[in-house]
């Protein structure tokens, strides 16, 4: 059975994309079975991945609300399988709210299909709503990442509180599988005092791994791949590759 894992922040710009596709395409490399399920209207991990949104037959979307089967969906790429989003995900809040079980559509449509994976992400939305609460109760765990900059903590306790909720009364096995330090510049002191604070607050759960400010990182999605295949000697696809190690290791047991 698939590990499930939300990668979620609800503050935009953080990396949240870029990491989710990276990770998918890195693991991948590493022999796991992996889909990345793109769960933000704006669709950005769909094309990151390679995939044209315009010429896709189904959409999570036609998964989530219409009950279409999602292996009938799901993109094989080079990198990794895809559950495209397009611009109709958009409307689906609001298709949701009469819905039984509203919050718990999204679970329901990735069951027939997680025992495909080794592990599943979930590109969830830059904002706490109807449909990143979806990604939530669909998950075992999230992944957050945080950028290594001035504000880096600020929304992170609304994010714990909602984690905390979801836990409580929705999904009890939810977990923080790890966070991610985005946007690193070693060449600032403050940077790694952001990322001191949030190992601080996140004791344990903070990969070693840190993803630095890199500019092929900002030009990989424009050609509609991975880093790790745009430039795979550059800083940013050598760290993501390690921190997919990481992960590996920890989706494996320490075993690996």
């Amino acid at each position: 059975m698939g590990k499930i894992i939300a990668v979620v922040n609800q503050k935009g710009g953080v990396g949240k994309t870029t990491t989710a596709v990276n990770l998918t395409a890195a693991l991948h490399d590493l022999g796991l079975r992996v889909l990345l399920c793109d769960f933000d209207p704006q669709a950005n991990a769909t094309s990151g991945m390679g995939v044209d949104k315009r010429r896709i037959r189904y959409s999570v979307y036609d998964v989530t609300i219409n009950g279409v089967d999602p292996r009938e969906a799901v993109v094989s790429t080079p990198y990794g399988d895809v559950l495209p989003a397009a611009s109709d995900l958009a409307g689906a809040t609001v298709e949701l709210i009469g819905v039984d079980h509203r919050e718990r559509q999204l679970e329901k449509s990735l069951q027939p299909i997680r025992g495909d994976y080794d592990v599943i992400f979930i590109d969830c939305p830059p904002s706490l709503e109807l449909l990143t609460l979806n990604g939530l109760c669909a998950a075992d765990s999230i992944l957050v990442p945080v950028q290594c900059e001035y504000y880096a903590l600020e929304g992170l306790s609304d994010l714990m509180a909602t984690l905390r909720m979801v836990k409580k009364r929705l999904n009890p096995r939810l977990e923080i599988f790890g966070v991610a330090l985005t946007m690193f510049d070693g060449r600032t002191n403050f940077s790694a005092q952001v990322a001191q604070e949030v190992r601080r607050h996140f004791p344990g759960k903070v990969f070693s791994t840190v993803i630095p400010r890199n500019i092929r990182l900002a030009e990989a999605p424009s050609h509609g791949v991975p880093v790790t295949v745009y430039d795979r000697i550059s800083r940013g696809s050598l760290a993501y590759k390690q921190m997919a190690e990481e992960i590996y290791r920890k989706l494996m047991g320490g075993n690996a």
